[in-house]
C-alpha cells in the first residue's frame, strides 16, 4: 500500500468520493463482473491520482524512505566491519626483530605494521609517508613491513615479495629496506613491475651477489614466508593494501588505519594512540 500524507489524502478524497458514486450504479445499469469492476475502479483511481500529482509525491516519498533505509543499513554494516576489524587487530602480537623487517628503533613505543603489496599503487604512494613518519619520531615509532600480495597483482607481486626476502637473506634488514625502497620507486604498479623487470639487476645495484640472489629467487624458498604474512594479515582483518595497524607496544592497544593516509593523519593517529594510554599507576594506587 502506498502511504499518503494528510495533505495527499485531502486531495484524493474528492476523487475517491466520485469513484464511489460511480460504482454505486443504478439498478438499471448493466451488471459487471467483480474483476472488471475492480479494474475499472483501480484504473480511474490511478488516473485521477496521476492528474493530481498525489501519486508521484507518494512514489517519491517511498523512494526516499527506501534510499534512507539502504544508507542506514550500509552504515551499520560498515560499523560492524570496522568493529570486527578492531577486535581482530587487538590480537596482533608485537613485532619480532628476529623475523620482522623493522625500519627505525626496534624498541620504539609505537609500531606501524603495514601489510603491503609491491605492486599496489597506493602502497607506492604511502611508502615515503611511512618513512617520513618514522624519521620524524625521534625513535618513538618504527615501521614493520609484512607481505600482502593481492591476487590481481600476481604473479608479479608475489615474485617481488619473495625477491625482497632473498635480499634480506643475503644482506640482512638494511638490504631488505634498500631493495624495497628502490622497487617502490621504479615499479609501474598494478602488476606491471619495473621497466625491464630485472630483479637480479636491482639486487646487484644495491650491493648483493646477483648469482646468489637469482638462485634464491628461482628456488622459491621464501614463498611460504610470504604466504604466512598474508594469512596473518587475513586473520587480523586486513582486506586491502596498504593495511596499516598502529600498535602501542606498552599497552598493546591497536588502531586500524587502512589506506594511503597522509602524513598529518598518521601523526595524529600516533598521538591519539599514545595519549589514550592510562598513566602509570592510574586506577590502582600505583601498586604492582
Amino acid at each position: 500500500m502506498i502511504p499518503f500524507s494528510p495533505a495527499m489524502r485531502r486531495r484524493a478524497a474528492p476523487i475517491l468520493a466520485a469513484l464511489l458514486l460511480l460504482t454505486a450504479a443504478p439498478a438499471q445499469a448493466a451488471p459487471e463482473d467483480d474483476a472488471a469492476l475492480v479494474e475499472r475502479i483501480s484504473g480511474e483511481v490511478v488516473r485521477k491520482l496521476q492528474e493530481s500529482g498525489a501519486l508521484d509525491q507518494a512514489i517519491d516519498a517511498g523512494i526516499e524512505r527506501y534510499v534512507a533505509k539502504q544508507r542506514e543499513a550500509q552504515a551499520a554494516a560498515a560499523r560492524q566491519r570496522a568493529e570486527a576489524a578492531r577486535s581482530r587487530a587487538d590480537k596482533m602480537p608485537p613485532a619480532d626483530p628476529a623475523r620482522d623487517h623493522i625500519y627505525g628503533n626496534p624498541e620504539a613505543r609505537v609500531s606501524l605494521v603495514e601489510y603491503s603489496d609491491f605492486e599496489c599503487p597506493f602502497c607506492k604512494r604511502f611508502h615515503p609517508t611511512a618513512k617520513a613518519l618514522v624519521d620524524a619520531s625521534d625513535g618513538q615509532v618504527n615501521w614493520v613491513y609484512r607481505h600482502f600480495p593481492l591476487a590481481f597483482h600476481n604473479p608479479m607481486a608475489q615474485r617481488e615479495a619473495e625477491a625482497s626476502e632473498c635480499a634480506a637473506e643475503l644482506g640482512g634488514n638494511d638490504a631488505f629496506w634498500r631493495f624495497a625502497d628502490t622497487l617502490y620507486e621504479r615499479t609501474a604498479s598494478n602488476g606491471k613491475g619495473m621497466p625491464g623487470g630485472d630483479l637480479g639487476a636491482l639486487a646487484a645495484e644495491i650491493g648483493l651477489d646477483r648469482t646468489a640472489f637469482e638462485a634464491c629467487l628461482e628456488s622459491g624458498r621464501h614463498a611460504d614466508r610470504v604466504k604466512k604474512d598474508y594469512e596473518t594479515g587475513i586473520a587480523l582483518g586486513i582486506s586491502g593494501t596498504p593495511g596499516n595497524l598502529l600498535r602501542d607496544n606498552e599497552t598493546g592497544k591497536v588502531l586500524v588505519r587502512a589506506g594511503a593516509l597522509p602524513l598529518a593523519r598518521m601523526q595524529a593517529s600516533v598521538d591519539e594512540l599514545v595519549k589514550s594510554a592510562p598513566e602509570a599507576g592510574a586506577g590502582d594506587g600505583g601498586g604492582q
